[in-house]
């Protein structure tokens, strides 16, 4: 199949249950015990900086391993598998001192996904999507890192922009069926991913389906940047997202309520992906997959969702149960509202008519 024909598939496939997106991809490499020299490689061997930590950079140095990641996922029965490169950008590669290797890593991270997902779908003919995977980089263009300096920024929106169209570039040419905007706490941040995929999409002459993922920061419902999840969605709803949905910060118990909030505004597909509960004194994360089952079984049956995954914590093990959970579930239906002025700052804005 190509782009198009999957995509096809995948809406249809979404019209009609729940879809299952992948898991944690930091949790499960940590059970490979990779050492520096698996970071470094034979490439980066002299590199001066510490690499390790670099998950982005291991679909260069031990592609291998990032390769059975995916295929772990795709026996757990997933229908979206995200590339590794999270944290593929210039803004947030300059941390490793690899900013000029950007390109290559998006490319490398959606072609190596991409390669794995046609090798599962040559073998049942079942089309299994690429999200390229764009996270929230390491500055924030909302807030000053420094309390001191209230009107301090790290970047500024055209850098930022800049660097996730290369990003865009790279996922298109790596293979990439969608764009997965993720762990957003900061809808200027968000809007800078967009302005870049849009830009790309000018240039490549490719447009790839929008797929946008905030991440609420605590239990007062706010992201970091302060907005409310409805105030988040009125913010983004002008981009037409092909889904909109929450991760990361919170376990599915957290979760649930701003889910509900969401789920009750958004004129599109949502999704969840949350952690596997919150990190015990050790860092680790408690709810096994039995655990997270029930959530999601209860998450299905209220109609909240139209896609599932999980973030930090969670394992093929966690998502094979999303399977179990969701079986015979009809997916939420999308609403439609009459047009309405929505507008948003911190909090949203509705007009009466």
């Amino acid at each position: 199949m190509n782009r198009e024909q999957r995509l096809k598939a995948l809406n249809e496939e979404l019209a009609k249950r729940i879809l299952i997106l992948d898991g944690s991809m930091g949790a499960f490499l940590q059970g490979f015990g990779l050492t520096a020299n698996d970071f470094h490689g034979t490439r980066f061997a002299e590199h001066p900086m510490s690499l390790k930590g670099n998950n982005d950079i291991l679909v260069l140095t031990r592609p291998d391993v990032i390769g059975r990641v995916h295929d772990a996922y795709l026996e757990a029965g997933v229908d979206i598998v995200e590339s590794n490169t999270f944290s593929a950008t210039r803004i947030s590669q300059a941390e490793y001192a690899l900013e000029e290797i950007a390109y290559e890593l998006n490319v490398e991270g959606a072609r190596l996904a991409r390669e794995r997902c046609d090798a599962f779908e040559g073998k049942d003919g079942r089309p299994r999507i690429v999200a390229g995977a764009i996270g929230p980089t390491t500055k924030l263009l909302s807030m000053s890192p420094d309390v001191g300096d209230p009107g301090r920024r790290d970047s500024d929106f055209d850098s930022m922009a800049n660097g996730y169209e290369e990003q865009t570039r790279g996922l298109i040419e790596g293979g990439a069926d969608l764009l997965l905007i993720e762990t957003i706490t900061d809808t200027l941040n968000t809007k800078a991913a967009l302005w870049g995929a849009w830009e790309a999409f000018d240039k490549t002459g490719v447009e790839l389906p929008l797929w946008v993922s905030g991440t609420i920061t605590d239990k007062s419902g706010r992201t970091l940047s302060g907005q409310t999840v409805e105030a988040f969605y009125n913010s983004l709803r002008h981009a037409n997202p092909w889904a909109i949905g929450l991760n990361c910060a919170l376990g599915p118990n957290d979760m649930r309520g701003f889910l509900a909030d969401l789920a009750r505004v958004a004129e599109c597909p949502v999704s969840a992906y949350p952690n596997a509960g919150l990190p015990n004194a050790m860092g680790q994360y408690d709810l096994d997959a039995h655990d997270m089952e029930e959530h999601y079984a209860e998450w299905a049956k209220a109609g909240l969702v139209n896609i599932l995954g999980g973030c930090c914590g969670t394992t093929p093990d966690h998502i094979g149960h999303i399977g179990h959970a969701v079986k015979g579930v009809k997916p939420r239906a999308v609403p439609k509202y009459e047009p309405r002025l929505r507008l948003a700052g911190l909090e949203p804005f509705t007009s009466a008519a």
